[in-house]
């Protein structure tokens, strides 16, 4: 029963379907199966093909956001049933995430942030033209592990350094890893500005985040 139930879930997130994955996310609460393992051999799994696609060409952008819109509906059912039951998703760690100031782009940066909560990370999406003070007072507040930026102009991505050296300045820089990200951002710039991070896209994202705090 649980094995259809897991490739139905799977399924789901591969058919971007935010609808049926949350009706099996339903389904599975009500079969008494651990919310936690249909997020991890259900749901995850989805994620994870989307992932393998997406990276050969097999699949595209509008593929990975419709699958990161079906694992949010997803994860919407179950986490207030792991609460209820006093379990805890088990967060690799904690992420503030933003368009700098200046630059209104969205849609990449949000596509981060959900693969990144989907991937175990606790999010907090700080949204587009955010000042540097915001990112720093956000990364304080709730102990970041690491700050990721997004900028899709030259004349906004210098902002990225602004922000790396205002976390300097506080004194959070030991402690915080940065990653950046956007259009016009390379990996010669992130070395640049000592970023710890680069990925061009929302899936090389998480694998470099993974090996961030991994590497502490």
């Amino acid at each position: 029963m649980s094995d259809a139930l897991f490739q139905s879930m799977a399924q789901s997130i591969i058919d971007g379907d935010p609808d049926a994955a949350a009706d099996l996310a339903r389904k599975a609460i009500e079969a008494g199966i651990d919310p936690l393992e249909a997020i991890n051999k259900g749901f995850v799994p989805g994620v994870d093909y989307v992932g393998e696609q997406y990276s050969k060409g097999e699949m595209f952008l509008p593929d990975l956001v419709l699958a990161g819109e079906a694992m949010k509906a997803a994860i919407a059912v179950l986490e207030p049933e792991i609460a209820r039951q006093g379990g805890q998703r088990q967060t690799l760690g904690t992420v503030v995430i933003g368009t700098v100031e200046g630059d209104i782009h969205d849609i990449g940066k949000t596509l981060v942030a959900t693969m990144l909560s989907v991937g175990g990370f606790r999010v907090y999406d700080l949204g587009v033209d955010v000042p540097i003070a915001k990112f720093v007072e956000k990364a304080r507040e709730v102990n970041a592990d690491i700050v990721g930026m997004s900028a899709l102009l030259t004349t906004t991505m210098v902002r990225q350094r602004d922000v790396i050296e205002a976390l300097e300045d506080a004194g959070l820089r030991a402690r915080v890893k940065v990653m950046v990200g956007g259009a016009p951002v390379t990996r010669a710039w992130a070395q640049e500005i000592g970023a710890d991070g680069y990925s061009e896209d929302a899936i090389g994202a998480v694998a470099v985040a993974k090996q961030l705090v991994s590497a502490g």
